[in-house]
């Protein structure tokens, strides 16, 4: 009886320290996490630069850079031999299709058209007479149709040298600037050896090889922008002018011809590039790009919450000029940490540098934000 007592006190007075213990640990966490939250409200803020979240258009763009080369781009040669007798144009002159460029001595080629319409004006005497003489059956069907034949020939040749004469004249094949003389007056030319090199400067074109992977987003009539690097200063507009349907086996790409308006300031060689743009979205949500971190394939960003960084998933989408598109985890008003972030933690306290923190929220539009941030 007694040893039965002896083990129930023992047992008691295991359970009151075991209590005793326990209650100990509890408070020295207590006491632990109280420490760290005044130790948290205590440390410095983190300083950061910010930026506020806008809503506005963002466009999706293929950009890629080429050499600008003339629509419209033709060595006009001499189409009959001779003398340069006269030069018209000089390098640089504007010119309109047909418009003549320099004159050949025509003296030899006027005599072949004198004697080709003699011979004809003869030959059309005789078969007047012949066909007198045969409705009188007084000449055979086969004579009259052989001088009708002949006649039919000497048009023919008086035609052709009328050609060649006009052909002493060369001429401008279409609208553009004279880029190249190649002759001179005197010079005796050859048939078919080039005499000018006739341009266009507007519009231009810039030929790109884009991968086959883009082919189901751009077309024609597509909007585009182009810089040369003779005039960084300036943008250039254009237009999507013909995309190729078939892609090249070899390379992987197919072929876009952009057509480009100069203004009369750009010209043919220029090194440009240019951007399609071929899409379009409205109303998102646009936030810088030093805003966006990527680690393991996935992004986020720091928002600023009641002075403090929280840190969100985002999901984000077209990026252009600068700015990130952010289709799910942040709305516009709210501001995100553009600078400092990387050695941020989740609920860290931060002051902004850049800019005081105002109440933010979507009710601001974009120009109000933006002035905000400035």
């Amino acid at each position: 009886m007694f040893e039965q007592r002896l083990t129930r006190l023992s047992a008691v007075m295991l359970l009151c320290a075991a209590l005793a213990a326990c209650g100990k640990a509890q408070t020295a966490d207590a006491t632990a996490e109280a420490a760290g939250q005044k130790e948290e409200e205590q440390a410095p803020a983190v300083p950061v630069e910010v930026a506020v979240a806008l809503s506005g258009d963002i466009t999706a763009r293929y950009a890629a850079t080429g050499t600008l080369e003339a629509e419209h781009d033709a060595e006009v040669v001499a189409k009959v031999g001779g003398v340069v007798q006269d030069l018209l144009v000089e390098e640089g002159d504007r010119v309109q299709a047909g418009q003549v460029l320099a004159k050949l001595d025509d003296a030899r080629l006027r005599i072949e058209v004198a004697r080709a319409e003699a011979n004809l004006a003869k030959l059309e005497q005789e078969y007047r007479r012949n066909r007198r003489l045969y409705e009188s059956q007084l000449v055979s069907a086969e004579t009259f149709e052989r001088l009708g034949h002949e006649m039919e020939a000497m048009r023919a040749e008086l035609d052709l040298a009328r050609l060649q004469l006009e052909y002493t004249e060369i001429r401008a094949p279409f609208d553009g600037i004279v880029a190249e003389r190649h002759v001179k007056i005197g010079n005796m030319v050859e048939l078919n050896s080039p005499a000018f090199r006739v341009t266009t400067y507007d519009p231009l074109i810039i030929r790109l090889h884009v991968p086959e992977r883009e082919l189901s987003k751009l077309a024609k009539g597509q909007p585009a922008a182009l810089r040369v690097d003779a005039l960084p200063a300036e943008i250039f507009s254009g237009v999507v002018d013909r995309v190729s349907p078939v892609v090249d086996s070899n390379t992987g790409t197919f072929a876009v011809t952009v057509a480009v308006r100069g203004e009369g300031k750009l010209k043919p060689g220029m090194f440009g590039r240019v951007a399609i743009v071929h899409d379009t979205r409205a109303n998102a949500v646009l936030v810088p790009r030093s805003a966006v971190m990527v680690e393991d394939a996935r992004s986020s960003v720091f928002v600023v919450s009641d002075g403090k960084a929280e840190r969100r998933s985002v999901v984000t989408g077209y990026v252009n000029d600068g700015m990130i598109e952010i289709v799910d985890g942040i709305a516009p008003g709210d501001w995100v940490i553009t600078v400092g972030q990387n050695s941020l933690k989740n609920g860290a306290r931060v002051a902004a540098v850049n800019s005081p923190l105002p109440e933010p929220g979507p009710e601001l539009d974009a120009a109000e934000q933006v002035a905000a941030v400035e």
